[in-house]
């Protein structure tokens, strides 16, 4: 199991990853961190919790993407929107990034094939995880998360993603001379019809792989999303029983994975045209669209502008319940699940004329 790479450093250090300052706490449950400069620009970052416990966890690393020098510098985003606990994303705030590095120096480059190599050895890692503490934490088989990563380096931004998060690319149109969204990741969530042809292709023998309940699509009756890392109680058959709890424990066993943790990648160079890209949980896709969201970065300032979008979501949320958001941010942690979830934004400005690039290493993980 890989361990997690980063290590606090002390002034004068040199090239360690340091542990960047995550912000500040707004508004109860808002964290935020304004503004920041990464590899090729300036960014913005923002949290809000809905859950008894933040399920949503993310990250900003720039500087080396490999151990050895093998790719040039550039700059990691990490949004991972847990389920059932906060177990899974967690764990893979404080690994994936470790294997993106391992599998960058092995290979000597970045690529779409790199990507997926650490979806995997992450999601293997969280396996082992989870048979090594099922006798005493059986729980842990149920929990899972999406997970969506983007990385820019060398004049290319590769997007992976698995589960329902979504990664948009704002791009000036000289002809309109407005921002357009360009979606550069796959979702899969069986309420698209696509992924519900997709699972029953690959489980032809069972009218039972996707399941309308409570007006939602979802596999196995269970789960919305198709693809994450952990939910292993999907995977292995083997921690599809006791000591689980009943409502997790399918009727019958199975012989292949249910879900997949393979995600799906897009490799996009980068053009001038390109002016930033939202890395987003769906807790955000779920109340703005992709060219609401886009709108509000084009139309407002820079500093703050991950707090905007999640404000703007969740002045939605608190609109379909007829209610003001003034009154809809008293409402505490848990509770406040049944009005919005967990939302995530990190918004990545692309000044690639810039020559006002960071070259010292930045670690920035969001709030626990």
């Amino acid at each position: 199991m890989v361990k997690p790479c980063w290590r606090p450093s002390v002034e004068g250090d040199g090239g360690t990853c340091r542990r960047g300052n995550w912000g500040r706490k707004v508004d109860g449950l808002l964290w935020c961190r304004d503004s920041g400069q990464h590899s090729c620009g300036e960014f913005s970052m923002a949290v809000v919790q809905a859950n008894n416990l933040l399920e949503d966890q993310c990250q900003i690393e720039s500087g080396p993407l490999s151990f050895n020098g093998a790719c040039p510098l550039g700059t990691f985003v990490g949004v991972y929107d847990g389920h059932g606990g906060p177990e899974t994303s967690r764990f893979i705030n404080s690994s994936l990034f470790c294997n993106i590095k391992k599998f960058t120096s092995d290979n000597r480059e970045m690529s779409a094939n790199v990507i997926k190599k650490v979806f995997s050895a992450t999601e293997e890692d969280f396996l082992a995880l989870v048979k090594k503490q099922w006798q005493e934490q059986p729980q842990i088989a149920s929990v899972g998360s999406c997970c969506l990563v983007g990385v820019i380096t060398n004049g290319l931004l590769y997007v992976g993603n698995a589960g329902d998060s979504r990664a948009v690319l704002g791009r000036s149109e000289r002809s309109t001379k407005r921002i357009t969204p360009v979606q550069l990741s796959t979702e899969h969530n069986a309420n698209i019809e696509s992924v519900r042809e997709e699972l029953r292709s690959q489980h032809p023998d069972d009218p039972n792989i996707v399941v309308m309940k409570h007006r939602v699509w979802r596999v196995k009756g269970l789960i919305q999303v198709s693809r994450s890392i952990g939910d292993a109680y999907l995977k292995r058959a083997e921690f599809n029983r006791e000591p689980l709890l009943a409502k997790f424990r399918l009727p019958e066993t199975f012989e292949k994975p249910i879900l997949s943790a393979e995600p799906s990648v897009h490799v996009h160079r980068l053009q001038q045209e390109d002016q930033f890209v939202i890395f987003a949980s769906d807790g955000l896709w779920e109340h703005l669209s992709n060219q609401e969201a886009v709108d509000i970065v084009d139309n407002n300032p820079r500093n703050g502008i991950a707090r905007r979008l999640v404000k703007a979501a969740m002045k939605v949320a608190a609109k379909k319940r007829e209610m003001r958001y003034s009154d809809l941010k008293k409402i505490d942690r848990g509770v406040r699940r049944h009005f919005h979830d967990d939302i995530t934004v990190i918004v990545l400005f692309l000044d690639m004329k810039s020559s006002n690039h960071r070259t010292s290493p930045l670690s920035i993980k969001g709030p626990r």
